[in-house]
């Protein structure tokens, strides 16, 4: 195990500037998330980490050692990909073992490391199939034994499960965050997926353009986000952007209708942005602040989302799941003002 950081790092093809300036220390045995949407850099950055693509600018340290002219295999780094990388003839057993195949180790010692990592990974009984007989959660299991079997100082996966259905995905999220709290490696991990940034880091590192957006716990990130862009992309239903005007006192004039007090120093004259997450507004709320009709619905058992229609557009908002409010219903909805986030409206970033 070891530390990872990340200095200044730039990263261009031709004239194009693709990283500006990256900057991230991650801790040893830290589990790292990077999300983003496609084509925002976390990939690129973790090929740079790895050594698969040259830095422009900037330095790669891990184990404190500057990693930037090493070859991939010189960087005791291990990487697993989208694509399993299996070889189809050869057996698990040979399949975890070929990460060894470059190490003096003696035959014994190796093989020791094959079973202890076969059952770390519950896959003792499956070592001597070929992958054509194994479902994809367990070939997965078989690419993260290949990189395992190394004990490199640092794992790196590239959106490793994206190949998988729904109930694998979930399977294996939890298998790689069980496996992470008994070995303890460090890990970053890059995912477009938030649910799995949120359930499996303990920071997450967001992307847009090139450029990180926040480092955070999930805590941090989903009830503290630095901008509307980290509002909007962390959580699902995205959060509700109602424009407004700061007035004396602490008081916000909605775009939407009427004046909300959020009996805090704000200042005066600005526009701003108030965010409200679909699970902080709801009907029945003592202090209605946004009035409009429901155009849409959708039952998900326990609770109802429900879209109402405003003079800015539709939110979102959610109901009881027993008796939500009926398609053209008026409905009045409300917020705890300390669950209202509060942004520039011109610079996007959060007023706290």
């Amino acid at each position: 195990m070891a530390n990872l950081v990340l200095r200044d790092l730039v990263k261009s093809y031709d004239k194009t500037e693709v990283l500006h300036s990256i900057s991230l220390a991650v801790e040893d045995g830290e589990f790292v998330v990077f999300v983003g949407p496609s084509g925002c850099g976390k990939s690129t950055t973790l090929r740079l980490i790895a050594g698969l693509e040259e830095v422009t600018s900037g330095t790669i340290e891990i184990a404190g050692r500057v990693v930037n002219n090493l070859e991939p295999k010189d960087r005791d780094i291990a990487m697993v990909f989208q694509n399993y990388a299996i070889y189809p003839h050869m057996t698990v057993r040979k399949n975890i073992g070929f990460g060894l195949r470059s190490s003096k180790a003696p035959k014994a010692e190796k093989h020791k490391r094959i079973e202890s990592v076969a059952e770390l990974l519950g896959m003792t009984a499956y070592l001597d199939r070929k992958p054509s007989q194994l479902s994809g959660g367990q070939r997965q299991r078989v690419a993260i034994g290949r990189a395992m079997v190394r004990d490199p100082a640092v794992f790196l996966f590239d959106e490793p499960l994206s190949n998988l259905d729904a109930q694998l995905r979930t399977q294996m999220r939890l298998e790689i965050k069980k496996l992470h709290q008994r070995v303890g490696s460090t890990i970053v991990f890059v995912t477009h997926d938030q649910v799995e940034a949120m359930t499996m880091a303990d920071r997450i590192v967001i992307m847009k353009d090139g450029h990180i957006q926040q480092v955070g716990t999930p805590a941090e990130v989903y009830h503290q986000p630095a901008n509307t862009f980290v509002a909007r992309f962390i959580g699902a239903p995205a959060m509700n952007m109602i424009p407004g005007v700061a007035r004396p006192g602490g008081g916000v004039a909605l775009s939407t209708g009427g004046t909300l007090d959020l009996g805090r120093a704000l200042p005066e004259g600005r526009d701003i942005i108030l965010g409200i997450r679909p699970e902080d507004l709801h009907t029945g709320h003592d202090t209605a602040v946004i009035e409009g009709a429901v155009n849409l619905r959708e039952p998900l058992g326990h609770e109802t989302l429900i879209y109402v229609e405003t003079a800015n557009g539709d939110v979102i908002a959610k109901a009881d799941g027993r008796t939500p409010p009926e398609v053209g219903e008026v409905v009045h909805l409300g917020a705890a003002p300390e669950n209202i986030h509060v942004f520039d409206a011109a610079t996007g970033e959060a007023l706290r």
